[in-house]
């Protein structure tokens, strides 16, 4: 008997009998009657809804998290957060730097759908990169991830197909972190059939060659992705990919609700810890409480996140913050060590090196940032006082930090810097950076590539506002950072990271508070899942316990 079963009053799941999945939901064509499935599903929680299946459209960690699935791109990321092959099985990258050409597999098809005549037409050609790219980029379409070409590839023939199996991608200029941006889910490639017959409506119905296919999706309730059977990926020991049958999102907004369901078994993974959980779950060292360890498998990955405050570097002459010496005391001041602690269960390390996060290959341990070092923030402070003291500041953030900023702002006023804080709505906040509104702010800069390029950009004195919210304007590191994106070598790039991280770190346009960690905690009957510093769920490694 085929049923739905409604948990929680808006959840939907499958109905499990006798240890057999059965779907109930209508797929891509008409489909004959489900056949049982064996019950190998990866259920989690989404926190927040996604608005569109198109990778076109895939601006945020969940809706990434999902074109994973049912995508594949040029190349992927491993979980060291290396590129490696994926369709293109090979490239090769001309001695300028500008001219990346792409040996396509030819064994990579498309989802079965009625978009197709034929299987020989599901096969993945470079004439659908062509399309991907050329559609991602197109005003018509007005797509978040049209940034990622935009102002670097060629103006007259960006996107080449030279036959079936080989794509070439032409440069205005070298950018060598172009292929960890080609590991992006925007990078995506769909089939240009697929899109024309499902016109606007493919956002609802997405049509990809990843390792699961899509099966359903009730907005705001459930989507349900199933083992793609034809998928041409192997694991390491020549095992066909996926492992598992299906995967099943629930959309439930609260993160304390969703806790429940993980606790009580109804979810196999849980991201991340909220304040209204996490001295349940963690020790104030931030271990697994012990009564959850023969359930419960916590794992701490280092995320490509730095939490850092802003300071609008041309913010007026009368302001203190355009005084170095008062920007370098703000750091100073801070015990980012004892906050962690106190405040975030040690979730993260703090941010004592510079900017660059200890997730990056890059990453500096013996930079000298900023420890807590109270007596020379006096000192500073003192050196740099109009008529006896230093201004008051304002500091914005959002009410999920107020705990944080209360907390600095107690340790500032020790060392003379009077400060008031302001609370704002997220989305206000966002607008005034990006105005150049706001003078010191609390931010996150998250990468969105394997390179710290895209960290470095937060500070590039030709980006506007994103990513340079603070109006940095160096002309030293902006030398820097043109050499970096020259240099063929990853050696010699990263050598130039770390002397443009440092001279972040002695002009002070940010106070970096902490290198940020994705928590992971796991249902024992996960055999496999591998990590990785975005925070995404490659879901076709991951192997779950027969029941």
């Amino acid at each position: 008997m085929y049923y739905l079963k409604i948990m929680y009053g808006r959840f939907f799941c499958f109905c499990i009998t006798t240890g057999l999945l059965t779907v109930f939901f209508a797929a891509c064509r008409p489909a004959a009657p489900a056949k049982p499935l064996p019950q190998k599903v990866f259920r989690l929680n989404l926190s927040s809804a996604v608005y569109s299946l198109d990778p076109a459209f895939a601006k945020d960690l969940n809706t990434m998290n999902i074109a994973l699935q049912v995508f594949n791109g040029l190349v992927q990321l491993d979980e060291y957060a290396q590129v490696q092959p994926c369709v293109a099985k090979s490239w090769d990258i001309s001695e300028d730097g500008r001219t990346y050409t792409f040996h396509l597999r030819r064994d990579v098809r498309f989802h079965d759908c009625p978009a197709f005549g034929s299987d020989e037409e599901r096969v993945l050609t470079a004439h659908d990169v062509v399309f991907s790219f050329k559609r991602l980029i197109s005003p018509e379409l007005a797509a978040p991830g049209a940034w990622v070409f935009n102002g670097k590839t060629d103006s007259i023939a960006p996107f080449t197909a030279l036959n079936d199996s080989t794509f070439q991608l032409r440069l205005l200029q070298p950018f060598r972190p172009i292929l960890g941006i080609l590991t992006m889910q925007y990078c995506s490639i769909v089939s240009e059939k697929a899109v024309q017959y499902f016109g606007k409506d493919f956002r609802h119905h997405p049509i990809g060659s990843g390792a699961f296919a899509f099966r359903a999706w009730k907005e705001n309730e459930a989507l349900i992705l199933l083992k793609n059977k034809d998928y041409w990926e192997k694991d390491k020991a020549g095992i066909p990919l996926p492992h598992i049958d299906a995967v099943r999102f629930s959309f439930t907004e609260s993160k304390k609700t969703a806790y429940l369901r993980f606790i009580e078994g109804d979810l196999d993974y849980l991201s991340g810890i909220d304040a209204s959980y996490k001295d349940e779950l963690l020790t104030p060292e931030g271990n697994l409480q012990e009564r959850w360890k023969e359930k419960i498998l916590l794992r701490r990955v280092p995320y490509f996140n730095t939490e850092y405050l802003g300071i609008k570097m041309d913010s007026g002459s009368h302001s203190p913050l355009q005084i170095r010496a008062v920007r370098q005391a703000l750091n100073y001041a801070i015990d980012r060590r004892e906050m962690l602690r106190v405040l975030r269960n040690q979730v993260g390390r703090a941010a004592e090196q510079g900017f660059l996060p200890h997730a990056t290959a890059a990453y500096d341990s013996t930079l000298s940032g900023y420890t807590y070092q109270p007596e020379r923030a006096k000192k500073l402070v003192r050196d740099a006082a109009i008529s006896g003291k230093v201004p008051p500041i304002t500091l914005e953030t959002t009410s999920s930090y107020a705990d944080l900023c209360v907390y600095m702002q107690k340790q500032w006023a020790n060392v003379g810097i009077t400060t008031h804080i302001e609370l704002l709505p997220p989305a206000h906040l966002r607008e005034k950076m990006a105005k150049g509104e706001s003078n010191f702010f609390r931010a996150s800069w998250i990468g969105d590539y394997p390179d710290e390029e895209t960290f470095m950009s937060v500070f590039y004195s030709k980006n506007p506002a994103p990513p340079n919210y603070t109006r940095f304007h160096n002309a030293a590191f902006d030398a820097l950072y043109e050499q970096a994106l020259q240099a063929a070598n990853d050696t010699i790039r990263r050598r130039l990271y770390r002397k443009m991280d440092s001279l972040i770190v002695y002009e002070a346009p940010v106070v970096p508070l902490f290198y940020d960690e994705v928590l992971r905690f796991l249902s024992k009957k996960i055999k496999r899942l591998p990590d990785n510093g975005f925070n995404l769920l490659n879901m076709k490694y991951i192997e779950l316990e027969e029941k």
